[in-house]
């Protein structure tokens, strides 16, 4: 088996626009939740994680004309850039794009954007940062839910091992938009205060935007500090309800069983869970349930959303950065937000800045359409 390796890695959020950055704010305890008064986008006050506009359109133009791109294109192309310049790497055939969204462009639909709808399509963002960059092969879009971040990452690291790819860039990005908000506000599941994963008194999600980038490798000589090596992964769907999971969390459990399995360790080999933890009294139930039918009850575990609330298909890729550099640092940071426990099994939420020893993680990640993913990563620079 080729070993594959996360490497390079870019988190451009509310917390800053570099890993390192946004890390120390983490570390901090610094949130980039807030409350926002627009009716452009819910009539109602709403808490969110949100990045100025302007700000990222003074920081492109820079490197291009910030009016030939979306805001969502903007980001994830000065994340990316970052990548591609720290890694040096020619962009030739060997080189893959995947591009990790659950819906992309969205905001060109509403009739005050400047912007084709055709530009909503997954493919053209594919198209517009393939282009932008000049990567040789055409861009590969995963749009799974909220799990399509960690499966950005699972599929790389199958194209390397079946030799199609050497290295295999992921930039992963969603925004908040006047059609999540009000889907996620249909669900009756928004939060107006900062959410509280697995706490007793949670009300529900934030929502966040946010991209994130990172290059997968199997070139073990030039590597990061943080960088990790991806020792096995799964995906399972529950096949429960279209928004709903399984009250049993049998896909979530089978995912991580796989993922497990692969990497040749038992749930004792963890040091700690970076988990979904969206704060929905019915998705942190579930977690909480198939961690303890794992026997993971005891391994230390966090939720970041109350750190960038949920930033959906870019959620994923975004924490298990973070993660890379929680295991760099041998520091296991807080569940921001958490105070009582409030699902049926007792699960060890991290309630503050703990020093660890720490060289095996498990990232998880859950999404509507009862799909689970799992993959364990190890550090690399021990």
């Amino acid at each position: 088996m080729v070993k594959t390796y996360l490497s390079y890695n870019n988190i451009y959020s509310s917390l800053g626009f570099n890993s390192e950055a946004v890390v120390e704010n983490i570390s901090k305890g610094v949130s980039g939740l807030d409350t926002y008064e627009d009716a452009s986008l819910l009539p109602e006050p709403f808490c969110a994680s949100l990045i100025s506009s302007k700000k990222i359109e003074n920081e492109f133009n820079m490197i291009g004309d910030a009016s030939k791109f979306t805001k969502l294109e903007q980001m994830m192309i000065l994340s990316l850039k970052k990548v591609v310049d720290a890694s040096n790497i020619p962009l030739n055939e060997k080189v893959g794009l995947l591009i990790s969204t659950t819906k992309g462009n969205i905001d060109v639909l509403e009739k005050e954007s400047d912007f084709p709808e055709s530009r909503a399509y997954l493919s053209e963002l594919g198209k517009t940062i393939q282009t932008f960059f000049g990567f040789k092969n055409e861009a590969i879009l995963l749009s799974n839910a909220c799990v399509s971040g960690v499966l950005a990452i699972s599929a790389a690291k199958r194209f390397i091992s079946e030799k199609k790819y050497d290295y295999v860039f992921i930039a992963s990005g969603d925004l908040v938009t006047k059609f999540i908000l009000s889907g996620f506000n249909s669900f009756q599941a928004l939060s107006a205060a900062p959410c509280k994963p697995y706490d007793k008194n949670r009300m529900g999600i934030n929502l966040g935007e946010v991209a994130a980038s990172v290059l997968v490798t199997i070139d073990e000589k030039n590597l990061p500090e943080e960088a990790v090596e991806i020792l096995g992964d799964a995906t399972c769907n529950d096949a429960n309800h279209i928004s709903g999971p399984s009250r049993t969390g049998e896909g979530l459990f089978r995912s991580v069983k796989a993922a497990l399995q692969e990497a040749n360790i038992t749930s004792e080999n963890v040091d700690y869970i970076s988990a979904h933890g969206t704060a929905t009294p019915f998705n942190d139930e579930m977690e909480s349930i198939a961690f303890s039918r794992l026997g993971m009850e005891k391994v230390p575990l966090n939720s970041l959303k109350g750190f960038f609330g949920h930033t959906l298909g870019a959620s994923g890729l975004l924490e298990t950065i973070v993660g890379m550099h929680s295991m760099k640092k041998n520091v296991l940071f807080i569940s921001k937000g958490f105070d009582e426990l409030g699902v049926s099994k007792n699960i060890n939420i991290v309630k503050t800045n703990t020093p660890k020893k720490l060289n095996i993680f498990l990232k998880t990640a859950s999404g509507f359409g009862g799909c689970n993913t799992a993959v364990i990563l190890k550090k690399a620079n021990n």
